[in-house]
């Protein structure tokens, strides 16, 4: 599963901190701004307290978490759409991740500098989300004077009425964006259908993403307190990257905000939790594993972790009935253990 979640955020804010924390790998982390050139790409494992129980139950040999893919991305200062700092390759790398885990800091050190002269987290999102705006204004203009090429020469010609159709309805849609952006609102607050939604996932809009708001804290270290959320919308997960506090719950959230979940296999050779997409049939579950189990698919057979654990094993499991047999058009559920025939 390719998906990833960016972390995002001023310079000095924690980002690559909090990545180290994640992932254990080393990264720079020091004290001044744009330390952080390159994406570093991190893969870390979902905490699952379902997959050591169900390993336990099977005796296995290994255990494999689910996992998840974070990136730490360099830092934005104002202006980044114009090209300020890092502001091109910041933008780039951000278009590239599926979601946004923005990081602010909320705790006060002299030692750390900020580079908004002050800790404002309200301030920080802001001007975050507003380097976002105007780089899908940018998008959205330049596609949007695409189109009016397109309809002009398909009026003037008077045919291919099916594309002049389509090109129609795409300048309607992204006009609405655009009034959005225009009124410093995230594309992803906007109200679309699932038709106009297709349209907008095309041009892969920085500001439509899903975004996860991060807040930095410190135990050793005051912190500045205030319900954030009544002045910027979005969940907040509260951090300590130093001390550990929050991380298990921030890569929860994260795998969660991706549209990710996860189904185990199991047996005495090893237990394994499997990340797949949300709403997945049991055939592109199984691709996970190998895209055998997609194109040679016959039958699955399926029990959710929670049953399994109560009949003890699988033999008690079948005994009771619990056992399913599940075809081509089953959509997988969380904590579902499954074997696929093929």
């Amino acid at each position: 599963m390719s998906l990833s979640i960016g972390i995002v955020g001023l310079p000095n804010v924690g980002k690559s901190t909090l990545f180290n924390a994640l992932t254990k790998k080393s990264v720079p982390a020091e004290n001044y701004p744009f330390c952080t050139i390159d994406p570093s790409v991190g893969i870390v494992p979902v905490p699952d307290e379902r997959l050591e129980k169900l390993s336990k139950l099977s005796k296995s040999a290994k255990t494999i978490p689910a996992i998840v893919e974070f990136v730490d991305i360099a830092g934005l200062v104002k202006g980044a759409s114009e090209g300020e700092g890092l502001g091109n390759k910041f933008l780039s790398n951000i278009r590239e991740v599926d979601a946004i885990a923005e990081v602010v800091r909320v705790f006060k050190d002299t030692k750390v500098i900020h580079v908004g002269g002050k800790v404002d987290p309200v301030s920080d999102i802001e001007v975050i989300n507003l380097e976002l705006i105007l780089a899908d204004l940018q998008t959205v203009g330049n596609r949007l004077e695409g189109l009016r090429k397109e309809v002009k020469r398909g009026l003037l010609a008077r045919n291919a009425q099916a594309r002049d159709k389509d090109a129609i309805f795409e300048q309607e849609v992204l006009l609405k964006v655009e009034n959005l952006l225009k009124d410093s609102k995230m594309a992803s607050r906007g109200s679309f259908n699932e038709n106009e939604k297709k349209v907008i996932k095309g041009l892969h809009l920085l500001s439509a993403k899903p975004i996860l708001y991060i807040l930095n804290s410190s135990e050793a270290e005051e912190n500045i307190e205030g319900d954030f959320s009544s002045k910027v919308p979005g969940t907040y997960i509260k951090i300590d990257p130093i001390f550990g506090t929050g991380l298990d719950s921030l890569i929860s959230k994260s795998y969660e905000l991706l549209g990710l979940m996860t189904f185990f296999t199991t047996g005495e050779d090893e237990t394994r939790g499997w990340t797949i997409k949300q709403n997945s049939t049991a055939p592109e579950a199984g691709m996970a594993i190998h895209t055998d189990f997609r194109d040679k698919f016959i039958r699955a057979e399926v029990i959710h972790c929670d049953k399994l654990l109560e009949a003890g094993s699988y033999a008690k499991a079948r005994e009771k009935g619990w056992v399913r047999i599940e075809g081509k058009e089953y959509m997988v559920q969380d904590g579902d253990v499954v074997e696929f025939k093929i």
